[in-house]
């Protein structure tokens, strides 16, 4: 198999069980359809009134798709981010995110479908449908505005162009006017909605990160208090600030209610300094790894632009013997591009954070 389908066992996994359980529950689904009735798999997907009795539908109903639509957006999402993410936490770590994600959605969206059927008394409301990927996809954006939140996306040669952190939203939205279309059920926005505050939620608060080799953090540390992931970095510029204010106040009172924990000023200036990491995340440290990439980067330049200038020298300079010339000119710089600690150098990699632009942008 060629090394572009390398596919991670977690990852797999989940591809597998997306296309079984889908192809199954369109058989069924097929086998006994009838045009005067809609056909549900309460075994398979999870309905508030018929799923009580299967309790393993909170989480298989994750990997139901009910359209080829939905099952190829869901497929290239699944292969492309479980990929990406599990490469970057290893296989455990998204296993634990993957069944967060995907159990406290669904629980909470049927819980609010049996709220509106007991306010409204319209029995649809316990009818309807819990399913698809749709919580795994939100939150696999919020897991990529964590990891690359410095990051822009342009498209049609810069006429469109946006953060990373501005995903999320965005898919809310799509998700939005599709749920009034046949392709989603009304049960989608809630898991949109849902995923999205249960993933931040746990990137946030509870997942655990690990130290750089080089820094004297403690071995491990739950959560990401950097700024750059604070929850209204997901909002546009103008309503930062309302968003802000809001979240402050729900977060207090669940420290109140010591449902959440402050974090400490070690934990702040840890998460500042980029001391920590996504383990075996592509390139290392973060930001950190970019800069020490670049800085390689230039060294190898340098002397690639030295070997090429080499014949430039005046003529005496190659009577000089060369067995002392070469180690004593290439292992000095070898040495720095593995040692030095850039500073400025992360503008000339693809990871550099317009601070400048985007400020102008949002505000």
């Amino acid at each position: 198999m060629p090394p572009r389908w390398n596919i991670p066992p977690v990852t797999r996994i989940l591809i597998g069980a997306l296309i079984v359980q889908s192809v199954l529950s369109a058989a069924v689904r097929y086998r006994q359809w009838s045009a005067h009735s809609e056909i549900v798999v309460e075994w398979l997907t999870l309905i508030p009134q018929l799923s009580l009795f299967y309790p393993w539908t909170f989480v298989t109903s994750t990997l139901v798709e009910n359209n080829i639509f939905t099952l190829s957006i869901a497929g290239l999402t699944l292969y492309h981010g479980g990929r990406y993410l599990e490469r970057a936490w290893s296989s455990r770590e998204l296993a634990k995110f993957l069944l967060v994600v995907s159990l406290v959605p669904n629980t909470l969206t049927f819980l609010a479908l049996v709220s509106l059927f007991t306010f409204t008394r319209n029995e649809r409301w316990t009818l309807t449908t819990i399913a698809g990927t749709i919580p795994l996809q939100i939150s696999f954006l919020v897991a990529f505005s964590q990891l690359v939140p410095a990051h822009t996306v342009t498209l049609f040669r810069g006429v469109f162009s946006l953060r990373v952190p501005r995903f999320p939203l965005l898919y809310l939205g799509l998700v939005t006017v599709l749920s009034l279309t046949p392709l989603l059920t009304s049960a989608s926005l809630f898991l949109a909605i849902f995923g999205f505050i249960t993933s931040w939620t746990y990137l946030r608060f509870y997942k655990t990160v690990f130290p750089d080799l080089d820094s004297s953090q403690p071995t491990s540390m739950r959560g990401d208090a950097s700024e750059t992931f604070a929850f209204a970095e997901f909002f546009p510029g103008p309503i930062k600030p309302l968003v802000a204010a809001f979240s402050d106040q729900v977060f207090n009172f669940l420290v109140a209610m010591r449902i959440c924990t402050p974090f400490s000023q070690a934990d702040v200036s840890a998460a500042s300094g980029n001391n920590f990491l996504q383990r075996n995340a592509p390139g290392g440290v973060r930001a950190e790894a970019e800069r020490r990439r670049a800085l390689a980067l230039k060294a190898l330049d340098q002397r690639l632009h030295a070997a090429t200038a080499a014949p430039r020298t005046p003529p005496q300079a190659a009577t000089q013997p060369r067995g002392s010339a070469v180690p004593t000119q290439q292992q000095p710089t070898t040495q720095t591009a593995m040692t030095s600690q850039p500073s400025t150098l992360l503008g000339e990699t693809n990871y550099n954070p317009d601070h400048d632009s985007s400020d102008k942008g949002e505000s």
